[in-house]
C-alpha cells in the first residue's frame, strides 16, 4: 500500500539547488533544482503543483542517475509517477528536477513539490564527492540542448537541465551541483543592451528573477545563506551576451538611463565599453570570493564564439594580480559548430559533451578524483 508523506516529511530527503528554509511546499526557483532520494519501494509518485500562462513548465527525471522522463506539466496539481513495479526491498537512487531556468518577466510562473507517495522506505543518499556551483546564461540554462538545428523558436520545450554540461559533470565527478543562470544575462549588460539584465546584480538573493507574489511569499527573494553549502568549485559561463550588446540598438534602462555597448564606423568594439566590462568582471570575481573564500573559482567562456576572450583573461589576470589569489583561473571552452549546434542556434548535445568532458578533466586533476567519461552510455 502506498503512503503519502508531505514533502517536510519525507525522511532522508536531499534538496537539490538555492531554496529557503521553508520546505512545505517545497519551491523548485532555478533550473536544475529539485530533490534527491533513495528509496525501496515498487513504486514513486511525486506530487507538484505549478502556474503558468506561456512558458509551460518542464521536469526531468533520473533513476540511478540515467535519464527516466522528461515532460511538460499542466497547470494546477501533477500525479508524477517517478518509477513503478520494480523490484521490492532495492535501493534506487531518484532526482526529479526542473527544466525550466526562472523566467524574470513572467511573475505567474511558480513550481513547488508538495510530497512524495510509495510502498517502500526512505534511505539516506550519500554526499557527493563534490560540490560546484554554475553561474551562466542562456548555455549553462541548456537553452537548445533539445530540438533540431532548424528549430528557432525560443519556447521552453527547447530548455533543459537534463542535457547540459552541468549535468554531465555531475555524473562524470559524483558531483551536487546548483545553478543560478538566465538567459540572455551577461556579466555587465544583457544580450540587448539591458543593463539590470547582470548576473552579479542577483548574487546575492536566493533566486531574485523568480518574481511574482508567490515565489516572493515562498523567499525568492531572501538574502541567500552561503555557509548553508559550500561550493568546492564555482564555475562562471559570462561573456557571450555581453558581445551581443555591441551588435544590438541602444535602450533606454530603468536605473541606468540610455545603455549601448558601443562600435566605430568600422565595426571596432569602443575601448571604455570593453573595460567597463572587463571591470564588471574584475569586481565579480572579488565579490564571488568575499562569499565563497575557499572555493576554486574558474572563469570559461568560448561555447557561442570567443571574441571577448581577452577581455575576461585580462579580467582574471588583474583579479589574481590585485588580490594575490592562487585559487582562480581561466579556462577557454570548444567553440560550438555547425555538427554540435542544437535548436535556436545554441549548443546541442555534443557541444555540451565536449565542455563537460574538457572541464571534468581539469576538476578531477585539480581534486585528485577520477572522472567517468563513459556515465552516459
Amino acid at each position: 500500500m502506498l503512503k503519502t508523506y508531505d514533502i517536510q516529511d519525507v525522511p532522508c530527503l536531499k534538496i537539490l539547488g538555492r531554496h529557503t528554509a521553508q520546505s512545505a511546499p517545497l519551491p523548485l526557483f532555478w533550473t536544475h533544482s529539485g530533490i534527491e532520494v533513495n528509496c525501496t519501494g515498487t513504486e514513486l509518485w511525486v506530487e507538484v503543483s505549478c502556474n503558468y500562462e506561456f512558458h509551460d513548465i518542464w521536469v526531468a527525471s533520473e533513476i540511478n542517475h540515467a535519464l527516466m522522463s522528461r515532460q511538460m506539466l499542466y497547470p494546477g496539481k501533477n500525479s508524477i509517477c517517478l518509477f513503478r513495479s520494480m523490484q521490492p526491498g532495492v535501493v534506487k537512487n531518484v532526482r526529479f528536477y526542473r527544466e525550466l531556468q526562472a523566467m524574470y518577466d513572467n511573475p505567474e510562473i511558480t513550481l513547488e513539490i508538495r510530497g512524495l507517495r510509495t510502498d517502500g522506505e526512505f534511505l539516506p543518499v550519500p554526499e557527493n564527492k563534490l560540490k560546484i556551483e554554475f553561474i551562466g546564461d542562456s548555455i549553462t540554462s541548456g537553452e537548445g540542448s533539445y530540438g533540431a538545428r532548424e528549430d528557432t523558436e525560443w519556447l521552453a520545450m527547447y530548455m533543459s537541465a537534463s542535457k547540459t554540461y552541468v549535468n554531465f559533470i555531475e555524473r562524470m565527478l559524483d558531483a551536487e551541483s546548483r545553478v543560478i543562470s538566465q538567459g540572455g544575462w551577461g556579466v555587465y549588460t544583457g544580450w540587448d543592451n539591458n543593463r539590470s539584465h547582470n548576473i552579479p546584480r542577483i548574487y546575492d538573493q536566493i533566486c531574485v528573477p523568480a518574481t511574482g507574489s508567490i515565489n516572493k511569499a515562498r523567499g525568492a527573494q531572501y538574502e541567500y545563506d552561503f555557509s548553508s553549502w559550500v561550493p568546492d568549485a564555482i564555475i562562471v559561463n559570462l561573456g557571450t551576451n555581453d558581445a551581443c550588446s555591441f551588435t544590438m540598438p541602444g535602450m533606454e534602462v530603468e536605473g541606468y538611463g540610455f545603455c549601448k555597448s558601443r562600435t566605430d564606423e568600422q565595426g571596432n568594439k569602443d575601448p571604455e565599453d570593453l573595460k567597463a566590462i572587463e571591470n564588471a568582471a574584475v569586481d565579480f570575481l572579488k565579490h564571488l570570493r568575499s562569499k565563497n573564500p575557499t572555493s576554486l573559482i574558474i572563469w570559461t567562456y568560448g561555447m557561442m564564439g570567443n571574441e571577448l576572450e581577452p577581455v575576461l583573461r585580462s579580467a582574471m589576470d588583474r583579479f589574481i594580480s590585485e588580490t594575490n589569489d592562487t585559487n582562480a583561473e581561466y579556462i577557454a571552452l570548444p567553440d560550438t559548430t555547425w555538427e554540435t549546434m542544437g535548436a535556436h542556434s545554441h549548443p546541442g548535445f555534443f557541444s555540451h559533451l565536449a565542455t563537460a568532458k574538457l572541464l571534468a578533466a581539469h576538476l578531477a586533476e585539480h581534486f585528485h578524483l577520477e572522472a567517468k567519461y563513459d556515465i552516459l552510455l
